[in-house]
């Protein structure tokens, strides 16, 4: 196979899957063209500047339009928006040729087959040969697609389905047509997982692909299932969220995000081209469903769906529920239910499924139910949609953000005892499940030397899955790696002589045994070892410090084992500094508070692009306390040598802090100084990130990694800075900007990153920063307002302002 190298891709159709497509690729620094079409009448804005229809801007609106749209919208469709530069809008009539110059070609326009043939048609007069072409459909068959096109077009033709949004759900499915050719098909799976940071899914050309097909029979069986039970929307969704290891949203709130249209769309064409599907009336529309599409209450982009939100007389605001009986909005309902209640201690969401699915009350009876219906249907699905059983489950985790997909939670719950649930509900599992437990063969997946394997069906052996050389699966390795343990980390060894230190406390917070984990982590590494990992692959990095420890420790008055608790966290992230062996922290997901300044003293950052780290004590009524106040006055410092308005600079830095800013991105990190240019790196697939760490670790071993010597010139400028920052929290007082509690902790800092009252600029150590850093949080930790401040945030989980 020859190199292929995409430089530039083309876009076709601006609506918010085409933007959002042409969003992800600037993410990944691809040039990027994105055209639409032209618009045919006038708007009475473009009227009264006297306009005409051949002017460059009626012609380029509706792109550029979509374009602006997309690059408004929550979350954001881009890493950062300087990104956006490097996409380029155009119309099809006038900029048509500029595809010649493009190396992948993705067709993202209206879903009809007679318009996306005239635009193939048009696109392939242009095109140069050898250029891939690909269509973003999410049902129409891709054999119809490329008829009559040329042959190096139906070669170098696929469909390739992102979710929208493209740049947060992973999934990627390669839809291949009648004479694709294979090269192409591997090409597109490899750069899916290597460069979008997807994970690629070759499925096969039946309706609805995978994801759509399975992901909408489980919320099309959900809709009758919950007529037939009497259970509320407020109920399904408290059993569908995250205590099954799905996303927040559930089932009802999630399609209100996503529109009840485009749900109805997909299962209307299902219902249509699955004839002989076993499911088939599944699919047919529940009477509820259809008075809704009637009411035009597709859910947030027209006001209601199933929730409804509504503004009081006194301004607050109320989210009403659709009662589905009466199909009028009501007051929300709590939902509660015993079997949920067995689950909460048990932290893991895999080991959960064995006890929900043997509850006694409606909660198991649900369970039960749900998984008979879906266990049946993924298991007779195969090899109609796909040939392989771990594609379906790669299929629902990346593209309907479950962690767990249907093989999986069969396996969990027991393969046989899945099968007597299945006939209790009077299903049966395809015939080659059975065949697989007489082969010996008592599970769908099984761990061998470090790699996960899954049941191949016509074989009849556990295979390998493909492509898991470029990854490190935590899971996988842990019990037979395992160099050390206790309560709060688990330490692995990685292989050529690199450890990780992998964190297991709940939400990966920071507290005494996390820090014995790091410390012993950083001792073995020392001592037998060449370089070390801190990273984890749960849903977050680390949301912090154990604050709760702090606040019985405030509480309770032990001001001297708090002072110990924090200067044993300061002198912590200074062995990640200064050991002898190389430290890279691998950040992805929520990295705040501790997690961020751990972060912050490792020799290197690999973050993964969805990292969401900053320095968020101040919600709490603090400072950073565990190095972060030091570590942002000393990169203030150095930045101080490139810049003569010092002044200014440490304000940047201070605001940072102060503001409690929080990147949405890594490559927003950047720029709030919490990772460092020519230093820390990115990486788009979370799934390479511990592998790309042990590779840097490993590198810096080879490169003779020397033991840094501890920082004694970081310029502070004492009064100066101080002066400044105490009129700036004065005026922010008097302005009502700020509190009174709220001038006090920014004060604290301000002391800090000035140096304390010295009477000029002068260069001092790490350890007297971090002295007078712990000293501050130490006299905040007294402050009622801050205890109320932590407490508030122990019961919620959100910061409470004073």
């Amino acid at each position: 196979m020859s190199k292929r190298i995409i430089n530039k891709v083309a876009v076709i159709g601006s609506g918010i899957m085409g933007s959002g497509i042409a969003c992800h690729f600037a993410n990944i620094g691809v040039e990027v063209l994105l055209l639409d079409i032209v618009p045919r009448e006038l708007t009475e804005a473009e009227k009264a500047k006297g306009l005409t229809l051949e002017h460059k801007m009626v012609r380029n609106r509706l792109v550029n339009d979509s374009l602006k749209a997309a690059l408004k919208s929550k979350p954001s469709p881009i890493y950062h928006q300087k990104f956006a530069s490097r996409i380029t809008t155009g119309n099809l009539e006038d900029d048509i040729a500029k595809v010649s110059e493009a190396d992948w070609i993705i067709e993202v326009v209206v879903e009809r087959l007679d318009i996306k043939k005239k635009v193939f048609e048009n696109l392939d007069k242009h095109r140069k040969e050898g250029t891939l072409i690909t269509s973003n459909t999410s049902g129409i068959p891709i054999q119809f697609m490329s008829e009559g096109r040329s042959e190096d077009f139906q070669k170098h033709f696929c469909g390739t389905h992102f979710f929208n949004p493209a740049r947060y759900l992973k999934l990627f499915e390669i839809i291949p047509g009648p004479k694709t050719s294979q090269d192409v098909l591997d090409f597109l799976n490899s750069y899916g997982e290597q460069y979008l940071g997807k994970t690629s899914v070759i499925a096969k050309d039946t309706p609805a692909f995978i994801g759509n097909r399975i992901g909408i029979f489980g919320i099309m069986s959900l809709f009758h299932q919950v007529k037939d039970m009497g259970l509320t929307i407020e109920e399904v969704d408290k059993l569908t969220g995250p205590v099954i290891g799905r996303p927040k949203s559930a089932t009802f709130r999630t399609v209100d995000v996503v529109g009840l249209d485009t749900l109805v769309h997909v299962a209307n064409g299902l219902y249509e081209n699955c004839p002989n599907d076993e499911a088939h009336d599944l699919f047919k529309l529940p009477g509820f469903i259809q008075t809704m599409m009637d009411n035009n209450w597709l859910g947030s982009k027209t006001g209601q769906g199933f929730y409804k939100k509504v503004k009081n007389n006194d301004g607050s605001s109320d989210i009403l529920s659709l009662d589905l009986d009466t199909l009028e909005y009501r007051a929300k309902k709590s939902a509660k239910f015993a079997t949920l209640e067995l689950t909460k201690t048990v932290d893991k969401v895999i080991n959960r499924f064995p006890i929900l699915v043997s509850g006694k009350d409606k909660a198991g009876e649900f369970y039960r139910k749900n998984f008979a219906a879906m266990f049946a249907y993924v298991s007779n699905r195969i090899p109609e949609i796909s040939d392989d059983l771990y594609k379906l489950d790669d299929a629902m985790k990346a593209g309907f953000g479950w962690e767990h997909g249907p093989f999986q939670i069969w396996d969990a719950i027991g393969v046989e005892k899945g099968i007597d649930i299945m006939k209790a509900e009077g299903y049966e599992p395809n015939a080659w499940v059975y065949e697989m437990l007489e082969s010996g063969s008592k599970s769908f997946y099984s761990v061998q030397n470090g790699a996960t394997y899954y049941y191949d069906i016509p074989s009849k052996k556990q295979t390998k899955i493909p492509g898991q050389d470029a990854f490190i699966i935590l899971d996988n390795i842990r019990k037979s790696k395992e160099v050390f343990k206790n309560s709060g980390v688990v330490i692995e060894d990685l292989g050529d002589g690199i450890l990780n230190c992998e964190f297991q406390s709940k939400m990966n917070t920071i507290g005494g045994d996390v820090l014995a984990g790091i410390n012993k982590a950083i001792d073995l590494a020392e001592k037998e070892f060449d370089g070390l990992v801190v990273g984890n692959q749960g849903a977050n990095f680390s949301v912090g410090a154990n604050i709760g420890m702090i606040f019985m420790m405030a509480v309770e008055q032990e001001y001297d084992e708090l002072n110990m608790a924090i200067k044993y966290f300061q002198d912590t992230m200074m062995r990640m500094r200064y050991s002898s062996i190389p430290t890279i922290s691998a950040p992805h997901g929520m990295t705040l508070g501790g997690g961020c300044e751990l972060s912050m003293h490792a020799d290197k950052v690999v973050a993964a692009a969805e990292t969401y780290i900053g320095l968020v004590e101040f919600g709490v009524g603090v400072i950073p306390g565990g190095g972060g106040s030091k570590e942002m006055t000393l990169r203030a410092s150095d930045t101080f040598r490139k810049n003569d308005v010092e002044l200014n600079v440490l304000q940047e830095y201070f605001l940072t802090i102060g503001m409690a800013k929080v990147s949405t991105s890594a490559y927003e990190a950047f720029d709030l100084g919490v990772l460092q240019k020519g230093k820390d790196v990115v990486v788009v697939n979370k799934d390479r990130q511990i592998a790309t760490a042990k590779a840097y670790a490993r590198l810096m071993a080879d490169q003779g990694y020397t033991k840094p010597i501890q920082r004694t010139d970081v310029k502070v400028l004492g009064k100066q800075a101080l002066g400044m920052f105490l009129v700036g929290t004065d005026s922010m007082e008097a302005g009502h900007y700020i509190s009174e509690h709220d001038k006090k902790i920014a004060n604290k800092l301000a002391y800090v990153m000035a140096g304390g009252d010295l009477s000029e600029a002068t260069l001092v150590s790490e350890q007297y920063l971090l002295d007078i850093e712990r000293e501050a949080f130490l006299s905040l930790c007294t402050e009622r307002k801050t205890l109320e401040r932590i407490q508030h945030m122990l019961k919620t989980g959100k910061p409470l302002r004073n």
